[in-house]
């Protein structure tokens, strides 16, 4: 027997979001974006704008009696030519912090990426519904995360009890930026991110500004830290800036610096922890530009290939050991008179020995139990005692 319910809509606004900076009203409802419309209008890379509408750690936070959630959305899904469909993005439902239900949207619209040709088409679909049922019938906080790898536009928000935002819970905030790694790429859901699963275990409200393909010391990303409030800070930078070639190490250095003194003008005294990359085999001697390995796309694995000289290393193009080597260089440096800088040495979070058990299947992302093993160091070497974002460095 179908259960008929006595639904009420809520407009979905800003204060029932977390990790989101912008709200922008769409044709359909409201598209969250995680960086200001001002960062936005400053770059038209179609790749940054695709990771940050992708709402990696954005999630509708409301308290409520209701019994059942009903949520229209949008989502644009991707494909590539000649690759198996991918999975649909899963929305994670919490109650009072706990893992209670997932689900999916079906249909929405489909961006089609030709990696060979360097295209992509944008084909129109559908408004999907996801719906939550059984919940508790008491007042209990709900989350709903939204899928960190599909950009969704949320339509309609609809329970079977009055809902409120919830009260602010006296958590730290912490605002993170990142690659594709600290995106998500191949977790297996929205709250098991790695940085989603540490912000769990350290007990804090994450603000996730990784970025797919684009964390390259852009200066609008820097100024969206910079003005975001936020008690705890990381930067974990590198890969993004091989995998484009996109500097040489002489504007690494000043780039770097640049960005760092720009979180400050926001932040003067937050920790702030610098991580460089984890351990990517493929990019640890040997400079980008990375190319896509077609060789077995047809099976469903696109894997990737460092493209760049090493010998070049030493007219300046950089590799993941230049960078960790010139990273902690200037930490060191700037930590004289800046005590609250931290750096981490991301093969503490994933370095050899893992690779040799977990390695990397597409040769850059980690998979599912990779993102937890990351999660769970981070928060241990983050959160824990003695660690830059302990409880006692408060």
């Amino acid at each position: 027997m179908h259960t008929r319910y006595d639904w009420t809509t809520t407009p979905i606004t800003l204060d029932l979001l977390r990790g989101a900076l912008d709200l922008e009203h769409t044709e359909h409802g409201v598209l969250p974006h995680r960086l200001p419309a001002r960062a936005r209008a400053q770059c038209a890379d179609p790749q940054l704008a695709m990771a940050e509408s992708q709402p990696s750690g954005v999630r509708l936070v409301f308290r409520t009696r209701a019994t059942a959630v009903e949520l229209d959305a949008l989502p644009t899904k991707r494909a590539y030519v000649g690759a198996p469909p991918r999975p649909d993005g899963v929305y994670d439902l919490l109650i009072d912090g706990r893992l209670a239900d997932q689900t999916a949207v079906t249909g929405g619209n489909t961006l089609t990426i030709d990696m060979a040709a360097g295209t992509a088409e944008n084909r129109p679909g559908p408004v999907g519904t996801l719906r939550f049922t059984g919940l508790p019938d008491r007042v209990k906080d709900v989350e709903i995360w939204l899928p960190h790898n599909e950009t969704t536009e949320l339509v309609a928000l609809r329970t079977d009890a009055r809902i409120e935002p919830v009260p602010d819970r006296g958590r730290r905030v912490w605002l993170h930026h990142g690659s594709s790694i600290s995106h998500g790429s191949d977790a297996a859901s929205p709250t098991t991110t790695w940085p989603a699963l540490a912000a769990s275990l350290g007990g804090v409200e994450l603000i996730n500004l990784g970025l797919g393909g684009s964390a390259l010391l852009d200066p609008f990303t820097a100024r969206a830290m910079r003005d975001t409030p936020a008690d705890l800070i990381s930067i974990k930078i590198g890969v993004n800036l091989v995998n484009t070639d996109l500097m040489r190490l002489r504007a690494f250095t000043s780039a770097v610096h640049g960005f760092l003194d720009t979180v400050r003008e926001g932040h003067p005294t937050a920790p702030l922890l610098v991580a460089s990359p984890i351990l990517c085999p493929i990019h640890e001697d040997t400079p980008g530009p990375s190319a896509p390995d077609f060789s077995d796309l047809s099976a469903g694995r696109l894997r990737f290939r460092a493209t760049g000289d090493p010998a070049e290393r030493a007219s300046g193009r950089l590799t993941l050991g230049v960078i960790r080597d010139e990273l902690a260089r200037i930490v060191a440096q700037r930590a004289d008179e800046d005590p609250n800088l931290h750096y981490l040495d991301g093969r503490d979070l994933y370095g050899a020995a893992d690779s040799a058990e977990l390695p990397l299947p597409d040769r850059l992302h980690p998979d599912a139990a990779t993102h937890r093993r990351i999660g769970e160091r981070f928060a241990k070497l983050a959160f824990g005692n003695g660690g830059p974002f302990s409880a006692e460095s408060a």
